[in-house]
């Protein structure tokens, strides 16, 4: 039993969403264009595409990576999926190694959404490693509180206010049976 199996609130969470769910962006913050939907996961603007993998935006090169944030007395993670900017040669790299399987080096990136809860996040450095065999990158934070939230984990309530500030408000759902 984990720490907070003691908590109504987690019960409550496990019991009416199935547990911790991950928190997705469509886009970069910076792409101008119209956003992808389910009937069109590919959009095109003259020479920028955004695709659900990748993005180029004029000279700027993003790849979709996956930021884990281990929550804290307890075994699950929560997962963000925010977009990075890359250089050129890592998003190449990238790009071989989805479609031939070549092998992909970690390297510097740059955040290219505002996280919810981590003001400032936009454009922080991060470093890219790759993730599992078919899986997207890992961002790792090696400073301010997205770093300290990776290594220390999130509270329940730092959980549920960053559902809330993402537009998943299930305070209300976890308050009472």
């Amino acid at each position: 039993m984990t720490l907070l199996a003691l908590d109504a609130r987690w019960r409550r969470l496990q019991d009416k969403f199935g547990g911790v769910f991950d928190i997705g962006f469509d886009m970069p913050s910076a792409w101008p264009h119209a956003a992808p939907s389910e009937e069109a996961p590919e959009v095109r603007a003259g020479e920028d595409r955004l695709a659900p993998e990748l993005c180029r935006l004029g000279e700027s090169r993003f790849l979709h990576a996956i930021l884990p944030l281990p929550i804290r007395g307890a075994e699950e993670v929560l997962y963000l999926a925010p977009w990075v900017e890359v250089p050129p040669a890592t998003f190449y790299a990238y790009l071989d190694h989805i479609s031939e399987g070549a092998p992909f080096a970690p390297g510097a990136a740059t955040l290219a959404n505002d996280l919810p809860l981590f003001p400032g996040s936009l454009g922080a450095p991060v470093t890219l490693e790759p993730g599992g065999e078919g899986a997207r990158p890992l961002i790792l934070a090696s400073e301010g509180a997205l770093a300290e939230a990776q290594d220390e984990g999130l509270s329940l309530e730092q959980l549920i206010d960053l559902y809330e500030a993402a537009g998943q408000d299930i305070r209300q759902a976890l308050a009472s049976d």
